[in-house]
């Protein structure tokens, strides 16, 4: 899977922002969930002790009192008016009921009970808060719960469900509660029904009525007259306070995030950006051309980043140490650099002249002893001593270009017509090699193909100038052509191209070194990676052949210097290794790139039977004339 689908990883700041949020949210859920139970646990403590104290009212208002007898149709006397308690200071005080709606639930005859139905006892005794709810089943019980007679027979004759609470339907039921304004209200049949299916367990619970919502009730039987007691509180109030508390939590936990989140957000980028300036530092001491040439590192991180933290001042430390280290290996190898071209340029230079002088001796004795009869191992001798020394001529000519190149010495800046040299070098590989077969394509001359046929007809191409050493340009591509007519055997077929091409922004091309493509193939490149500049015009030549192909082995130190692939093959064909490189350093010096891509038969699985070497040569266009 190619790197470039990775997902990008996120950001340490974001990451450290992120963080915090959520320990933040965690601690803020967690303190909410915690004082929300805290809060209901309490309420619910707090409602369960006003229950117990409304029940124990209403036993002393039913017991201790007379009940005043109130109906749907009397106003309630003053003594029933409910009042805030003074030991139950959150209880509501309901005004004094006027208009009470109570009557009988259940299947009570309404006919039994004569005159408008009555408020159930115990309702309507002092101190009861709105909300409070009351329920009675008489003659529920059986003789032996009420007057311990024992014959279980109930005051109506009906059997009575202690554990459930559930009246027979002989018992008289009576039901009512304290609305918001004061007033007695009835309950609905149904509403009857689910309280009487509680448990006469003497506990609080908690119930749901349809028409009233939640209520706290306490379901007991009365221990004088065994009816079934039910009172209630509502939970309105507490379920509306812990409902506040959860929307109140919330607004608080949302502008605390959002108060965490920019102030953390400024916090680490605050704390992070020493960091930054040291990865920064790193990037241009990263981007700086450090392979070949005389490099210094000057970038360092400054003072007062290696002040500004512990971890960053030993982040910052350690990469200063390992810049001095680069800086002074960078040196190092610059100064045997400089001493190694030195000697190859003088060494190049005092052996011209012994050069010279031998191959001025043999041409000499070639010459002035024609006539004399020589021993035939005597005229081969001299014919060696003379091809050897040409050869040797030829190597010193190749040492100290080099080290002129090396040297950055400035070629000659001329323009030079792409289309001549083309033509000479191949017309020269022709001649030089008959076997092959030599193909010439100047693309670059044609008409762009959106023109018309009138416009191509008066198409007038423009001369692909570079500029540049016209002789070195020369020697670039005799050395490719001589390299395909050398590597690829006799019938291969050899193709020079010369096109145009938009110039890319940049160049990724690598030193040298091979990076594989897609299909197997191998290319390499002897071209620097060169600085962004604004895209122009290319002009491009590829020699491409039909042959072996490169090994893979020899592809990465192709355009190295002295590089050979088959060293009895080089001796034989008299090459010396510098081939390649001179034309690297030749392309280079005039702004341009050299690759080649190379395929051997069985390297691509989809074409197995692929093979062939492809060289590119890429040179900025002279700019046009105005």
């Amino acid at each position: 899977m190619s790197t470039s689908s990775a997902p990008r990883p996120r950001s340490l700041r974001t990451r450290l922002v992120v963080g915090v949020l959520g320990l933040v949210l965690v601690m803020a859920a967690t303190m909410g969930a915690f004082s929300t139970i805290t809060l209901h646990h309490t309420l619910m403590n707090r409602l369960d002790d006003q229950l117990t104290a409304a029940s124990h009212r209403a036993e002393a208002r039913r017991h201790g009192e007379e009940h005043d007898g109130s109906t749907l149709d009397q106003q309630a006397p003053d003594s029933a008016v409910p009042s805030a308690s003074p030991a139950e200071p959150s209880a509501t005080s309901s005004p004094a009921p006027s208009a009470p709606a109570t009557h009988t639930c259940g299947d009570q005859d309404p006919a039994a009970v004569p005159g408008a139905k009555p408020v159930p006892a115990g309702l309507d005794a002092a101190g009861q808060a709105t909300g409070t709810l009351t329920l009675i089943a008489s003659g529920a019980s059986d003789t032996g719960s009420a007057d311990d007679s024992g014959d279980g027979d109930g005051a109506d004759g009906g059997d009575a469900d202690h554990s459930s609470g559930t009246a027979p339907a002989s018992a008289t039921v009576t039901a009512g509660y304290i609305d918001d304004d004061g007033r007695y209200q009835s309950l609905a049949p149904a509403e009857c029904q689910v309280l009487l299916s509680l448990e006469t367990t003497g506990e609080p619970v908690t119930v749901g009525i349809d028409s009233l919502g939640d209520y706290r009730v306490l379901a007991s039987k009365d221990a004088t007259t065994g009816d079934i007691v039910i009172t209630g509180l509502s939970m309105k109030a507490d379920n509306t306070l812990v409902r506040t508390q959860l929307l109140v939590e919330g607004a608080i936990v949302v502008i605390g995030t959002l108060i965490a989140a920019l102030a953390g957000r400024t916090m680490v980028r605050s704390s992070l950006t020493p960091l930054e300036r040291v990865a920064s530092t790193a990037e241009r001491v990263a981007s700086q051309p450090l392979a070949r040439g005389e490099v210094s590192i000057d970038e360092r991180v400054p003072g007062e980043d290696l002040t500004s933290s512990r971890e960053v001042g030993q982040v910052g430390s350690a990469l200063n140490t390992l810049l001095g280290h680069v800086d002074d290996a960078l040196t190092a190898r610059q100064h045997s650099e400089t001493q190694v071209r030195q000697f190859v340029a003088d060494a190049s230079h005092e052996l011209r002249t012994p050069l010279a002088s031998i191959r001025g001796y043999t041409e000499l004795i070639a010459r002035e002893g024609a006539d004399a009869a020589l021993p035939d191992e005597a005229v081969h001798a001299l014919e060696r001593v003379h091809s050897e020394s040409l050869r040797m001529s030829r190597l010193v000519e190749d040492l100290l270009l080099l080290a002129r190149l090396d040297a950055g010495r400035d070629l000659n800046r001329d323009e030079v017509d792409l289309v001549g040299i083309l033509l000479d070098t191949v017309s020269d590989a022709r001649a030089a090699g008959p076997d092959h077969e030599w193909e010439l394509d100047l693309a670059a001359l044609d008409a762009p193909a959106d023109l018309g046929e009138d416009e191509r007809d008066d198409f007038e191409p423009e001369p692909p100038l570079v500029l540049g050493d016209e002789a070195r340009l020369r020697q670039v591509l005799v050395n490719l052509l001589a390299n395909a007519r050398v590597h690829t055997p006799a019938g291969s077929h050899v193709i020079t191209t010369l096109s145009r091409r938009t110039a890319p922004v940049a160049s990724d091309a690598p030193n040298g070194s091979g990076e594989r493509e897609r299909g197997g193939r191998d290319v390499s490149s002897g071209g620097a990676a060169a600085a962004a500049a604004p895209p122009g015009e290319e002009l491009v030549i590829t020699i491409s052949d039909d042959g072996p192909g490169i090994e893979a082995a020899v592809r990465g130190r192709l355009f190295e210097r002295f590089a050979r692939g088959d060293a009895s093959r080089e001796r034989r064909t008299g090459s010396t290794g510098l081939g390649m490189s001179i034309a690297l350093a030749i392309v280079v010096s005039h702004g341009g790139t050299l690759t080649v891509d190379s395929i051997c038969a069985g390297e691509d699985p989809v074409h197995p039977q692929a093979h062939g070497t492809i060289f590119t040569v890429a040179l900025p266009a002279a700019p046009a004339a105005d």
